[in-house]
């Protein structure tokens, strides 16, 4: 019995001994990890339109490393009015111009992205102009999910995209 009970200690003080050992490496290496992403990866904001980003409370898009997400896109112009009220078409391509211009802000194409998310109020309608999207994504499509929603924030929004792009060194 006293050689069970001392093999039983002495399994569980190595067992122990070896934790510790991992537990402080690993926090070396998590310390030296969060020091580098500090030091080299800051949030760079745009803003689009930037009186409704305020008005409403959101950037459009932040880069942070090679990292960009980019807020859902809609089809409006600067005051805020909805372009092409009841044209899933022409709002589906208002909304990816703007996503355009977001992206070569920072230098990206739609190569660049890997995620993308659809909202819209009218899923049949949206698929049947969908096919739009293979002429922006000509290497490979993102990810992604489309979803029906019962409305948008403005009034006769009918969609609504939000993608998010990763740079490749």
């Amino acid at each position: 019995m006293i050689k069970i009970t001392l093999f039983a200690s002495i399994l569980l003080l190595n067992i122990s001994l070896l934790f510790s050992c991992n537990t402080a490496e690993n926090s070396k290496i998590s310390a030296g990890k969060e020091t580098k992403l500090t030091q080299t990866d800051t949030a760079e904001y745009f803003n689009l339109r930037p009186k409704l980003e305020k008005d409403y409370g959101y950037s459009h898009a932040v880069k942070i490393g090679d990292d960009l997400k980019i807020s859902g896109a809609v089809s409006m112009n600067d005051s805020g009015i909805i372009v092409a009220p009841g044209n899933m078409e022409q709002q589906m391509k208002n909304c990816y111009s703007d996503l355009e211009k977001i992206l070569h802000h920072y230098g990206y194409t739609f190569d660049d992205v890997v995620a993308e998310n659809v909202y819209t109020t009218n899923m049949a309608e949206f698929i049947k102009v969908s096919g739009f999207r293979n002429s922006i994504y000509k290497k490979q499509f993102p990810t992604g999910t489309w979803l029906e929603v019962k409305g948008l924030a403005v009034s006769g929004q009918l969609i609504e995209i939000d993608m998010e792009a990763h740079k490749v060194k």
